[in-house]
């Protein structure tokens, strides 16, 4: 009988968390009944610094549900640290992980297909969004459009998959071994290289509250998907380089008719148009450059990803 553990980040997550663990505790029974995983099956809540009565409520879920675990972080940490901060706590729990966000958005009846995936020998399941139409639309677009971005620049990743996802005991194990400090777990996954598999994902309405992932949390998780994965942008950087040559030398031909023709104004146009092309070039190559410096700097210091304050657990755990 496999043994299942959820793992599912929260950050200031008070209204949804009752109804979350409600829902998650009525399929937890259904999946038990039905012989798909075990009664000691876990539900693990990772309370990521927040301001709000989340770890309160999860500490009171803990003793009320059987089913409820609670990992409490020191401080904020992000969403990807605190995935990992709790996939790596609960390895050892169980058999195999599923993470999933707090607000239950993604599809429920995906879970138990995931399950069946893993006895079919699946290492590695995917839930991959076949609707998002609970999404606003400047969210469905900039995401179809980033998965496309990643592509293009080499990323290895699911197309229309977050982190809504089930990983073995195995595909755990392997996972602890990475040890960089930008975490963008939809990229590193998919180098484990185990059997893997995509079950649907239909996204359905927040039960309650307001997403925490901002237009500028998910550009932040935009830049490392491609920066730490791909050099693709330093090639970007030096094709832009030469079509900037280019457009200097065509710059060049109309100075220098222009001071044939007596129609230039000496100095000016050359100087200007100099400036702001060279200019340019020079901001954008610096910029881009200097990602990857800030990078190697925060790999090179071997920080911690997060620090655990508290774990709640209960007596059946496997706490190795």
């Amino acid at each position: 009988m496999i043994r299942l553990v959820t793992v599912s980040p929260c950050y200031n997550e008070e209204e949804v968390l009752e109804e979350s663990v409600q829902r998650l505790t009525t399929l937890f029974d259904r999946m038990v009944t039905e012989g798909l995983i075990s009664a000691e099956s876990l539900m693990t809540f990772v309370n990521d610094g927040s301001h709000d009565r989340t770890w309160e409520i999860i500490a009171r879920l803990h003793r009320e549900n059987h089913y409820v675990c609670g990992i409490n972080l020191s401080r904020n940490r992000g969403h990807q640290n605190a995935i990992m901060a709790g996939m790596m706590a609960v390895r050892t729990w169980g058999d195999a992980v599923i993470t999933i966000d707090a607000d239950l958005q993604d599809d429920l009846e995906a879970i138990p297909q995931m399950v069946i995936a893993l006895k079919n020998g699946n290492d590695i399941v995917y839930g991959v969004k076949v609707s998002r139409t609970a999404d606003p639309l400047l969210k469905r677009l900039t995401a179809e459009a980033f998965y496309r971005l990643q592509s293009s620049m080499g990323v290895e990743s699911i197309f229309n998959h977050a982190d809504f996802r089930l990983l073995s005991r195995r595909a755990l194990d392997l996972l602890a071994e990475y040890r960089e400090r930008n975490i963008y777990l939809r990229g590193i996954i998919p180098m484990l290289g185990l059997p893997s598999t995509t079950v649907d994902d239909v996204l359905s309405e927040r039960q309650a509250g307001a997403s925490k992932y901002n237009l500028s949390r998910m550009m932040g998780l935009a830049l490392d998907g491609i920066t730490s994965f791909s050099v693709k942008p330093i090639y970007c950087i030096i094709y832009l380089g030469v079509v900037f040559l280019i457009i200097a030398f065509c710059i060049g031909i109309y100075v220098l008719h222009a001071l044939l023709a007596g129609t230039a104004v000496p100095g000016w146009s050359s100087l200007i148009l100099s400036i702001w092309i060279v200019g340019g070039f020079i901001l954008i190559a610096v910029g881009g450059t200097g990602i990857y410096i800030g990078k190697i700097y925060q790999e090179v210091k071997q920080r911690p990803l997060y620090h655990i304050q508290d774990i709640l657990t209960h007596a059946h755990e496997n706490l190795d």
